[in-house]
């Protein structure tokens, strides 16, 4: 029983301290705009609650001076006290975006892989194709693929019966596609890539994100890689209007009028949380999944071809080489100070072309960094960073050196979508 009262006058005093660091507050910010008369009133009220505190009054005596400390305040208070719903929903959004900030600037950053640059290690968006329409989820499926993968739906369907053609580029067999204005989820402004295939003589136009690779769908979907591909564009006798190099394949398979003659998911691209912390007090590591800005990297590929501008963006690469480094591609193998690259499983499995790693490749022919027989140091205060899936990555061997002063960190944990690589960073 004892123990009960102790408790409520622990209680009682605590609340006391915090009405009184109310009306302290108050009285600074607002002593000077305050009549005389509630100027007074508010010091008055303070000091009695102050004694009280002092003298370790009882629960009862300090609840009255509580109350009567708040009606002056009421009065006194302005827009500190009472505060309206408005004005601390405000104050506490704000208070919330500025330790998020902080969170991201100093300590951990999210980020979202855009491309297949790093894959399989990481995923950019990939594409989950269903040959028959009619296997691809229904409704509920389709939610809940939505909620844990990010999966967004594509499908082609005709507006008629008939041939289907779609555009080859000839010679890389790749599918032709035009840059077309978008937005993520109706708001942001974004950029799409623009499909248009013909069914018979009528125009059906498919689109889907800029970095989305839509080779690899029309693969899974057709069973037409690039080389034949290619093939087939050679031998083809019509040609997209006014582009010759672009070719209209005939496809094997006919469409039938509102049938989706292609359905594919796009599953979202690895979205993990990046320590920004550690490159400040040890210097990267090579090896480790490497994430930097591309603000002071001077190369034609990093410069917005629309608007002439530098690309201000985010990359995630594997380190390959640091300052001093002797770096040299014998395929599919790297080699580094004259040794075969240690550091990564990547590596190890890129050496072997093991499961789906591929092999490190040369840089195209042209190419200024690591060409055939190419060996290179990299400069002072510099890094060298290329993808896992070299043959689909713009990387170092095209740009060259990143700026110590560019790197952001390293990957921590992959936290979305809900796939095989959901964990620790690799």
């Amino acid at each position: 029983m004892f123990g009960f009262f102790a408790s409520q006058e622990k209680k009682m005093r605590e609340n006391a301290a915090n009405w009184l660091e109310l009306a302290s507050k108050v009285y600074h910010y607002r002593r000077d705009v305050l009549p005389p008369a509630q100027l007074g009133e508010l010091k008055s009220s303070t000091a009695t609650l102050q004694e009280l505190v002092a003298a370790r009054a009882g629960a009862e005596k300090l609840k009255l001076a509580i109350e009567g400390l708040e009606e002056v305040l009421r009065r006194t208070g302005g827009s500190i006290y009472p505060k309206t719903a408005l004005t601390e929903n405000i104050e506490f959004f704000l208070v919330a975006a500025i330790v998020i900030l902080g969170i991201r600037t100093y300590f951990v950053q999210p980020f979202k892989i855009p491309t297949n640059s790093m894959w399989p290690t990481y995923n950019g968006m990939t594409p989950d194709v269903w040959k028959d329409p009619a296997d691809a989820p229904g409704p509920v499926m389709k939610l809940a693929r939505f909620v844990m993968l990010g999966a967004k739906r594509r499908e082609l369907v005709p507006p008629e019966s008939g041939a289907v053609y779609v555009p080859i580029v000839r010679g890389s067999g790749r599918v032709f596609f035009e840059f077309k204005p978008g937005r993520n989820w109706f708001i942001f402004p974004a950029r799409n890539r623009e499909i248009t295939f013909l069914v018979n003589d009528t125009p059906v136009r498919m689109q889907v994100p800029e970095d989305f690779d839509f080779d690899w769908a029309f693969e899974e979907a057709t069973g037409l890689d690039a080389e034949r591909r290619a093939e087939l564009a050679e031998t083809a006798d019509r040609a997209v209007r006014g582009l010759n190099a672009v070719r209209l394949v005939r496809l094997d398979r006919p469409a039938e009028k509102g049938k989706p003659f292609l359905s594919f998911d796009i599953i979202t691209g690895d979205q993990l949380f990046v320590d920004r912390m550690t490159y400040h007090f040890a210097a990267p590591k090579v090896g480790q999944g490497f994430v930097f800005r591309t603000d002071h990297i001077e190369s034609r590929y990093m410069v917005d071809q629309t608007t002439g501008r530098q690309l201000e963006q985010y990359y995630i690469k594997r380190l390959i080489g640091g300052p001093g480094d002797r770096l040299e591609i014998r395929e599919p193998a790297i080699f580094r100070n004259g040794e075969p690259i240690s550091g990564s499983v990547a590596f190890d499995s890129n050496a072997k072309r093991e499961g789906k790693y591929r092999g490190y490749n040369y840089s195209p022919v042209g190419g200024p960094y690591l060409g055939r027989g190419d060996v290179m140091t990299v400069p002072p205060n510099s890094y060298f960073a290329m993808g896992d899936n070299s043959g689909n990555s713009q990387d170092s061997r095209y740009w060259g050196f990143v700026p110590g002063k560019d790197v952001v960190g390293r990957p921590l944990f992959v936290y979305y979508p809900l796939t095989s690589h959901w964990g620790p960073a690799r």
